[in-house]
């Protein structure tokens, strides 16, 4: 097996935390899932070093001025970045590093890393989208209306990725089978992807 970056995209509120969450907890051998450092606050039931790295602006700017982060994106007045050690050391022991990333997230780092594996998760429909950030109830109206236009927007841009897979309504289990198997095929793709950061 080759280890491979993963980038997993895809608009604000189709379930890319939830999949993630339920890839880790299926106890993947051989997966690295990367811990984004943000300077957003936790949301309910999120822990500092599992979720995310929570850090001040201050942190994050020093993270930016060290050349410690990977890819960094300012999304919704909040700092996002990931660190490179963690990606470094994740692929030196033989992991597939998993990184989840909005769509410009995912544009840059297709040029910083060209041979990563881009997948990226769409919902069934726009009201599906809609009702997964209602649900969240994190948005005030005039958010959710900002939020559908940029889904919108970045759904548009699918075709940039290698792998388009649709979250469908109530079957997480097989969305999620499904990002693993594409993951595995292509960790054993000839020739393989070269990775080096």
């Amino acid at each position: 097996m080759n280890p491979i970056v993963v980038v997993i995209s895809g608009p604000s509120g189709v379930g890319k935390d939830v999949m993630i969450d339920r890839m880790i907890e299926s106890d993947r051998i051989g997966f690295h899932f990367t811990v984004t450092a943000t300077t957003r606050d936790p949301r309910p039931g999120e822990t500092d070093g599992i979720n995310h790295h929570f850090v001040t602006v201050d942190d994050f700017v020093n993270l930016i001025a060290a050349d410690d982060l990977l890819e960094w994106a300012q999304v919704y007045g909040n700092y996002y970045g990931v660190p490179k050690k963690q990606v470094r050391d994740a692929l030196a022991a033989g992991n597939h590093v998993i990184l989840r990333v909005d769509v410009q997230g995912a544009k840059r780092l297709s040029e910083i890393i060209p041979e990563a594996l881009l997948i990226f998760i769409i919902p069934p429909s726009l009201d599906v989208l809609k009702s997964h950030l209602e649900k969240r109830g994190v948005d005030t109206e005039v958010e959710m209306t900002k939020r559908l236009a940029a889904a919108t927007e970045e759904i548009s841009q699918a075709s940039l990725f290698d792998f388009t897979v649709t979250n469908e309504e109530g079957r997480l289990d097989d969305t999620v089978n499904q990002v693993v198997e594409i993951i595995e095929s292509e960790s054993q793709r000839i020739p393989p992807r070269r990775v080096s950061i």
